[in-house]
């Protein structure tokens, strides 16, 4: 009976939907971290032909092959970019992005990976880091006798020194955006990577068309809504337990033909 093996899809439909559900609240603390959504895929369908039967009126042919499902499939995991509620830190080098964009950094091997994530700090060297020590592009480097340093929404990047109080320029933050969000691969550590899907990085300023406003002294929060995803967590636990059921179902009926 085809129905143990569609219950058994439909089981296992549920058991990825749990999945990212349960990811996505244990982000919801995650700075700069954009929930997912499963989608789903009916299977493909087995065509049972017969032959068609005549109609009420004169001529009318009723076609008469009958369709029969095979259950479902995970299609794919989406990611939903959508901006989620800044925190303040009063932390100088905490920077949030309001609208779009990401920012860059440079990992080990050279490749550049993008983040929402703008909890940043100095290294040994006064150059802007990530909280795993990458490097953020372009580089920004604090002078060590900085008393003051400023991030104005177009992402420059001023600093007020102790020796004369003078105010200089020490570089501009840039952003990336991208034709495809939802193409950049997820790297982990709060890092995406480009692919062929999500097209090369677009560089431009904080506040030119299409890009974000830098806010400094703030974070990004996760976009995950707790009680949406606790309302989702339910309805797959009832879904799971509506295909287990077709398969206790589906064993009774067959008990007599054993």
């Amino acid at each position: 009976m085809n129905a143990l093996q569609i219950a058994a899809t439909g089981m296992m439909a549920q058991q990825y939907s749990t999945e990212v559900v349960a990811n996505n609240l244990a982000n919801m603390n995650t700075s700069g971290f954009q929930r997912r959504r499963a989608e789903f895929a009916d299977l493909i369908y087995s065509n049972h032909e017969r032959a068609p039967k005549a109609g009420s009126r004169a001529g009318e042919l009723v076609p008469g092959n009958v369709e029969s499902g095979h259950g479902v499939r995970m299609g794919s995991i989406y990611r939903v970019s959508e901006q989620g509620s800044l925190t303040q830190t009063s932390n100088t080098f905490d920077i949030a992005i309001q609208g779009k964009g990401y920012f860059q950094v440079q990992l080990p091997n050279g490749e550049l990976a993008y983040t929402r994530d703008g909890s940043f700090q100095l290294d040994g060297t006064g150059q802007l880091v990530t909280e795993n020590g990458l490097y953020l592009q372009p580089g920004i480097i604090v002078p060590q006798d900085a008393v003051e340093v400023t991030i104005n929404p177009s992402g420059e990047v001023l600093v007020t020194n102790d020796t004369n109080g003078e105010t200089v320029n020490v570089g501009t933050l840039q952003l990336a955006n991208f034709l495809n969000e939802g193409g950049l691969e997820a790297f982990g550590y709060n890092l995406f990577l480009a692919t062929e899907a999500s097209g090369g990085a677009i560089i431009d300023s904080p506040l030119s068309a299409g890009y974000g406003a830098l806010t400094q002294g703030f974070l990004e929060a996760s976009n995950v809504d707790p009680i949406s995803e606790i309302a989702a967590l339910i309805k797959a636990q009832r879904a799971y337990e509506m295909n287990s059921k077709v398969v206790q179902t589906v064993d009774q009926m067959m008990g007599p033909a054993r």
